[in-house]
């Protein structure tokens, strides 16, 4: 479609909603988003076609991009939320609900997906789905086998929460994403306690487990690790499938032999949902919407899908993902390890504060 033709048919959109000439003017539309997560030429795209200008700003973890969100005022238009923190968001009036009239390409998702998030987003109403995705074990084959041997428990958290590999496994480097709501219930999960425990004393137990092997982590982090597991300064990392796939396609195109690989430990893993969402505050509201509708299309959320190795939540969308991505389970997981897979959830805020807690004594190991 030729960029003059999408332009009058965003202004035609725009004065549908009765604004002046002026008002019509295409404007800019702020993103804020994860870390490298999109497609690389995505934006530039929908410049192209609509007129609409973008900024586009990143946060590495979510407490840093919610708190800001809290504060108001922060002039961004459309943000990508995980599913758990919906609730709040919602309950605080930080989002605007969705006009679907506006948004065509709804069609296109995954009804199924849509019903397990309304589990924080009630008639699905101010969310629509993105990318989704695990968290588990990234880990360098060789390095672990040479360390622990060849009967390494890499499809277990024991992996991770035995002091005893552990402690071995810190000669080659073992990181974890900064992300206290999917840390936490996975070491809540692996003591047999709910992931989601309502008990403020269920998150002791999760405090002490981790800070047994807190001395053997190198770091928190939810950006370098895929950096530092491709290049072989780390060998075991507890974080996203999408991130160890990264790793694993670009150690394959430099060839630097490294054997990366991913696994959904068999005591379960959660599984998250990432959303884009329209501020209540949002300065381009409409531009924002225009965005939103652009990112639903089949053809542009498989550009992201091969881009980053996530999965996304359109239904049109699967067949344009590429056979290497599609089968690969990493990123498209079996059955059976799907059916193991726990969803993350909003606590309370009083239970959040707890956790909160809990997670900034094990970054200090204090």
């Amino acid at each position: 479609m030729k960029p003059t033709h999408c332009f009058k048919l965003v202004l035609a959109s725009l004065f549908s909603l009765g604004l002046t000439a002026a008002e019509a003017a295409p404007s800019n539309v702020h993103i804020y988003n994860w870390y490298d997560y999109i497609a690389p030429d995505a934006t530039k795209n929908f410049e192209r076609e609509t007129g609409i200008g973008t900024i586009y700003d990143v946060f590495d973890t979510s407490e840093v991009m919610q708190s800001k969100l809290m504060a108001g005022g922060s002039g961004y238009d459309v943000v990508v939320a995980t599913g758990d923190l919906l609730p709040n968001l919602i309950k605080a009036g930080v989002l605007k609900e969705l006009d679907r009239a506006h948004l065509p390409n709804w069609k296109h998702l995954d009804p199924n997906l849509l019903i397990k998030l309304q589990a924080n987003d009630p008639g699905n109403r101010y969310a629509v789905p993105y990318l989704w995705g695990t968290t588990g074990i990234g880990y360098d084959r060789d390095k672990v086998e040479a360390i622990l041997g060849p009967n390494a428990p890499v499809d277990s958290w024991d992996l991770v929460f035995t002091e005893e590999n552990l402690a071995k496994l810190s000669q080659c480097g073992v990181a974890m994403i900064d992300a206290p709501g999917e840390i936490i219930p996975i070491a809540l999960n692996y003591l047999g306690l709910p992931h989601n425990s309502q008990n403020p004393r269920h998150y002791r137990k999760a405090e002490e487990l981790l800070m047994k092997v807190r001395p053997y982590i190198r770091y928190f982090n939810s950006a370098k690790f895929v950096s530092d597991l491709t290049n072989g300064e780390i060998c075991v990392v507890i974080g996203w499938a999408g991130g160890v796939y990264e790793a694993q396609q670009t150690s394959e195109r430099n060839g630097n032999g490294r054997k990366l690989l991913y696994s959904i430990p068999r005591e379960g893993a959660p599984i998250w949902v990432e959303n884009m969402v329209l501020l209540n505050d949002a300065p381009h509201p409409e531009a924002g919407l225009s965005f939103i509708n652009y990112m639903l299309r089949p053809e542009v959320i498989a550009a992201t899908s091969n881009f980053l190795g996530y999965p996304n939540a359109n239904k049109d969308a699967t067949q344009l993902i590429e056979q290497k991505v599609r089968d690969n389970p990493m990123v498209y997981p079996p059955k059976d390890a799907i059916a193991i897979l726990f969803p993350l959830q909003h606590l309370p805020l009083k239970l959040e504060r707890v956790r909160t807690r809990v997670w900034s004594k094990v970054k200090t190991g204090q």
